[in-house]
């Protein structure tokens, strides 16, 4: 049976998709740093009779990581590793303290160092193997109002085109899956490093930005949605690197690149609710 490692699967994508990838012919190993939080994908295992055991996880811990997959080594090679653990967070820069902005990346970059760099020796060495980063369309639109968050994302972005090329000759497939707003708990887990306040000079930046988030939210795609992308897109024989799941994360990834870098800086400047709304609408197909 193929060997999957899932991080980040307490709850939302990581959850899901192991459960999609146990239900189709993965042993799949399921990663968390608080394992307090395990009984609902334990528990959901059980019922399915499906093969997933769930370990402790931190991948922002060397030692952790170390633990976890020479664990998982003593079952086999990993044939499929998702790097799905992440923090968020929507503050202005000027706001954003600097060790928050150290810990997103701690967590959404380096933590996916760790794991591939754990996994890739082997499926070097096997020829066959599959690497997942769950990034994000943050990752590809430089977003307002998440600046740290959205330059973690950007770094994986480039880490998983370079890694691509560097392990194609290998027979190691490399995809970045970027969704959009997805209805998770990531929201409420990055409450912490989300700020709004109405005397602040960035109020008008951080309302649009909730406002982003709320027309998403009316039309979100579902985690199942991102599990399902996930599988196919590493068993697809028609291998593409990038994966947006979500209509606003398509409508994104389509429309940036037809504006230039200057219109988009723009969008910053003192712009109507009804102009800021029509031009998202216009180059996004996003009504806010």
């Amino acid at each position: 049976m193929r060997v999957a490692v899932v991080t980040g699967t307490s709850s939302g994508i990581g959850y899901t998709t192991s459960l999609h990838l146990a239900g189709n012919g993965y042993r799949v190993f399921a990663g968390m740093r608080n394992l307090d939080k395990a009984t609902p994908l334990r528990e959901a295992a059980t019922k399915g009779r499906l093969p997933i055991e769930v370990i402790e996880l931190d991948v922002t811990s060397q030692q952790s990581c170390d633990r976890a997959f020479a664990h998982v080594a003593t079952t086999g090679p990993v044939d499929v590793l998702v790097n799905n653990a992440g923090i968020g967070g929507a503050t202005p820069l000027e706001l954003t303290p600097e060790a928050e902005h150290r810990q997103m990346f701690e967590t959404n970059y380096f933590g996916a160092v760790r794991c591939i760099q754990a996994v890739l020796p082997a499926m070097r060495e096997r020829r066959g193997g599959a690497i997942v980063n769950i990034t994000s369309i943050a990752g590809l639109i430089a977003t307002p109002n998440q600046v740290a968050y959205s330059a973690s994302k950007w770094a994986l972005e480039c880490l998983g085109e370079a890694l691509a090329h560097e392990v194609y000759r290998f027979g190691v497939r490399v995809v970045n899956v970027e969704p959009g707003v997805i209805m998770t708990s990531i929201f409420e887990n990055s409450q912490g490093a989300t700020r709004y306040d109405k005397t602040s000079p960035y109020q008008p930046l951080m309302r649009r930005n909730g406002k982003l988030f709320a027309a998403g939210f009316r039309d979100a795609a579902q985690p199942e949605t991102v599990a399902a992308t996930i599988l196919e897109a590493i068993t697809t024989p028609d291998y593409r690197l990038r994966w947006p799941v979500g209509n606003d994360a398509r409508g994104m990834a389509a429309g940036r690149p037809q504006i230039t870098d200057e219109e988009w800086v723009r969008m910053g400047g003192e712009l109507s609710d009804q102009e800021y709304n029509d031009w998202h609408f216009e180059h996004f197909g996003i009504k806010l």
